[in-house]
C-alpha cells in the first residue's frame, strides 16, 4: 500500500534525522485556511479596473521517489510497477555485470522476474581500464560466469561500434559516445546498484547511464572531461570529471526522453564499486530499493539516506573525499533533474 511520506517522516521512521518539508506543510495549511474562511462579496463602488491583477504561481510539484525497505525479486518488480510507466518494444535493462572477483553486483536471481516481465535484454558496455571486462570477448565470459545469460539475452552495446548523442548545455562535453546498439532499443530500465566508488564517491543511476552506457572510448572522454578517448583521465580536476558524468547522463536522458525509468538497489553498501575486483566489505546495513522518473532526485534521496544512517560514516567519508555531491549539483544546474523530491513509502 502506498503511503505518502515526507523525507522527515521517512528518516524519523528509520530513527534518522532528515531535511524537513515545512514549506509543503505550510502550503497545506494555507490551502485549508482558504477553504474554510468565507469571503464576503465586496461592495462595488467604482468600475472594475481593466488591468489584470497578479495571481500567485503554484509551487511546482516535486518529483516522486518511491521507497521500500524490502530487498527481494518481488519487491524489485513491484517498484518498477509502482512507477506506472510500461516498458514497450525492445527493452534494455542496464546493469553492472560486475568485475570478476567482486560479489556485490545485482545477482541474476534478484533481477530475473523484472527482466522477464518486460521481456528485456541485459545490456552493458566494455570498460576503459584493465580487467576482465575491457574487451568484448572477456566481458561476455564474465557475464556468462556471473549467470546473466541464464536468465535473459545479453548484449555488449559497443561490441560493433559506437554512436554519438548530443549534449545540450554541457560545459566539458558536447557529445556523448555510447554503444551503437543503444539505437536498437525502444525503452531502457536503468537498474543500478547504489554503492561507493573509488573515483566518483558514489555510483547510482547517474553513473549507470553515463559511464555505464558509454562505450570504452566514451568512458575515457568522461573521465578526462573531453580531453582524451583513452585512459581514465589522469590529472583531470575532480569536479570536471563529475560534471562530465552528469553531462553524459543528460545526453542519454535527452535521447531516450520518456522511454527510461530509474531504480537504485541499496544493498551491499560497500565504499567500492562493482567495477572493483576486490571491493571492501560493507560496514553499513542494507537500506532498500528506491525508484523514480527523475534520476537526480533518485540519487539525491539515496545520498540523503546514507547521510542519515547511523552506520553510514565510511560511505559518507568516501563520498566526501571525492566531492561526490558535485554530480548532483551539476545535474540539476543543466536540467537533468531536481535535487528536491517527495519520498513515498510503498511498504
Amino acid at each position: 500500500m502506498k503511503r505518502r511520506m515526507t523525507r522527515r517522516e521517512v528518516l524519523r521512521w528509520m530513527a534518522l534525522a532528515a531535511a524537513g518539508t515545512l514549506a509543503a506543510c505550510q502550503d497545506v495549511t494555507e490551502q485549508t485556511a482558504a477553504a474554510v474562511e468565507p469571503t464576503a462579496a465586496p461592495t462595488q463602488t467604482t468600475a472594475p479596473s481593466a488591468t489584470p491583477q497578479p495571481t500567485s504561481t503554484p509551487e511546482p510539484k516535486l518529483p516522486a521517489v518511491y521507497m521500500t525497505t524490502a530487498i527481494s525479486a518481488a519487491a524489485l518488480l513491484a517498484m518498477y510497477e509502482t512507477l506506472g510507466v510500461k516498458a514497450h518494444g525492445n527493452v534494455a535493462v542496464k546493469i553492472s555485470s560486475g568485475e570478476p572477483g567482486g560479489n556485490y553486483y545485482l545477482h541474476p536471481e534478484l533481477i530475473e522476474p523484472l527482466v522477464k516481465a518486460v521481456n528485456g535484454t541485459i545490456v552493458e558496455c566494455n570498460t576503459a581500464y584493465g580487467g576482465r571486462r575491457d574487451s568484448t570477448e572477456s566481458h561476455r565470459k564474465a557475464i556468462e560466469d556471473h549467470g546473466f545469460n541464464a536468465i535473459a539475452p545479453t548484449d555488449i552495446m559497443d561490441a560493433e561500434g559506437v554512436m554519438t548523442l548530443p549534449i545540450a548545455g554541457g560545459t566539458h562535453l558536447k557529445e556523448d559516445e555510447v554503444g551503437a546498439h543503444l539505437a536498437n532499443y525502444d525503452f531502457v530500465i536503468n537498474l543500478a546498484h547504489f554503492k561507493g566508488h573509488m573515483m566518483a564517491g558514489f555510483g547510482g543511476v547517474l553513473k549507470n547511464m553515463s559511464i555505464g552506457i558509454a562505450s570504452s572510448q566514451g568512458k575515457s572522454l568522461i573521465h578526462s572531461a573531453g580531453r582524451s578517448r583513452f585512459g581514465i583521465g589522469s590529472g583531470t580536476p575532480q569536479d570536471h570529471f563529475l560534471e562530465s558524468m552528469a553531462e553524459a547522463a543528460k545526453g542519454v536522458a535527452d535521447y531516450l526522453g520518456a522511454n527510461i525509468v530509474y531504480i537504485n538497489v541499496m544493498n551491499n553498501l560497500s565504499v567500492d564499486c562493482d567495477c572493483d575486483n576486490s571491493p571492501a566489505k560493507p560496514t553499513m546495513a542494507d537500506i532498500g530499493i528506491l525508484a523514480s522518473l527523475d534520476p537526480v532526485a533518485l540519487d539525491q534521496a539515496c545520498v540523503d539516506l546514507v547521510y542519515a544512517a547511523p552506520d553510514g560514516k565510511d560511505l559518507i567519508a568516501r563520498m566526501e573525499s571525492k566531492h561526490g555531491i558535485r554530480i548532483l549539483e551539476h545535474g540539476e544546474a543543466i536540467g537533468l533533474g531536481s535535487r528536491k523530491y517527495e519520498l513515498i513509502s510503498v511498504d
